[in-house]
C-alpha cells in the first residue's frame, strides 16, 4: 500500500511527517512556505490517520515512507517531524542515513523514551476514556493536552477534527495489526539535526530534546517558550523562518 500523500513545489525534496496526535493537515501552514523558498514538499498520512487506512498486516511506518520516497523517485530528502513522526523520522535516518539530507524534530517522541508520571497519567486518563465508550472526551483531552496557548480557536477545532478522525478510523477496524519496531542507534545518525521543543509542552519532549542533542553527531536545540507541543500550529509564521533558515543552512536550493 502507498501511503496517501500530497506533492507541492519542485527543487530539493522535503518530507512532512505528522504527529500522532494529528494528520498531514497539521502541515497546511508550512507547504506554501516551504515550496515559496525552492523546495519540493510531500508529507503523508500514516496507516490508520488522515486518509490512509488502516494496515492489513504488521507494518513499519519508516519502511512506508522509504516505500513513498522510491515510488516518487526521490533519492535523498530533509525531514521535517512532529512528536511520534520523529521517531519514524530518526528510525529512516538511521537505517537509511544516504537518504536524509536534514532533520529538524519538533517536540519529537523517542523509542525507548520512560514516561514521565505527567505523561503516563494522560495516557491512563486516554485509555480510560475510550474504553468508556468516550470518544468526544477522549478527542477533547487530547486538544487540551496538545495544543498551547498560542493556538486560537481555528487552529483547536483543526486539531480535533484530526484526532477524531484517527479515534475513528482506527477504533473501526476488525483487527489491530501492531507495527514492527527496529532498534536503531541514534548515534549512527550524521544528518545535521534541528530540535525544537516548547516550554508549554510535558516536560518529557525538552529532555528528549536535550538528549538527543547530546547523541547526534551534529544537532542543535532550540527551546521556545512560548509553545506547547504543535509549534508548527501555534505561531506558524515564527516556525516556518525556522524551518526554512535551518533548510537553507544544511540542504540548500541549488
Amino acid at each position: 500500500m502507498t501511503l496517501s500523500h500530497d506533492v507541492a513545489g519542485s527543487g530539493p525534496a522535503v518530507v512532512l511527517l505528522h504527529s500522532t496526535v494529528c494528520d498531514r493537515r497539521m502541515w497546511d501552514p508550512q507547504v506554501p512556505a516551504l515550496v515559496g523558498a525552492g523546495y519540493q514538499v510531500v508529507r503523508c498520512d500514516f496507516r490508520g490517520f488522515g486518509a490512509s487506512p488502516m494496515p492489513d498486516r504488521p507494518y513499519n511506518n519508516a519502511e512506508d515512507v522509504l516505500a513513498l520516497l522510491d515510488t516518487l523517485g526521490i533519492e535523498r530528502a530533509a525531514l521535517i517531524a512532529s512528536s511520534g513522526g520523529g521517531r519514524v523520522a530518526l528510525e529512516l535516518a538511521a537505517r537509511w542515513p544516504e537518504r536524509t539530507g536534514a532533520l529538524a524534530l519538533l517536540c519529537t517522541a523517542l523509542v525507548g523514551h520512560e514516561p514521565s508520571a505527567e505523561l503516563e497519567a494522560f495516557g491512563d486518563r486516554e485509555d480510560a476514556l475510550i474504553e468508556s465508550g468516550d470518544i468526544a472526551g477522549a478527542t477533547d483531552l487530547n486538544v487540551d493536552a496538545w495544543v498551547g496557548p498560542e493556538a486560537d480557536a481555528e487552529v483547536r477545532e483543526l486539531v480535533r477534527r484530526m484526532q477524531r478522525n484517527a479515534f475513528d478510523v482506527q477504533l473501526a477496524a476488525e483487527e489491530e495489526f501492531g507495527q514492527v519496531r527496529v532498534e536503531t542507534d541514534p548515534a549512527t545518525i550524521k544528518a545535521p539535526a534541528l530540535l525544537v521543543s516548547g516550554d508549554h509542552d510535558f516536560a518529557d519532549f525538552r529532555s528528549i530534546a536535550v538528549h538527543l542533542t547530546g547523541r547526534l553527531a551534529n544537532a542543535r536545540h532550540v527551546e521556545l517558550s512560548w509553545a506547547g507541543h504543535l509549534p508548527n500550529l501555534e505561531r506558524p509564521d515564527e516556525v516556518n523562518a525556522l524551518l526554512v533558515g535551518f533548510l537553507r543552512e544544511t540542504h540548500p536550493v541549488g
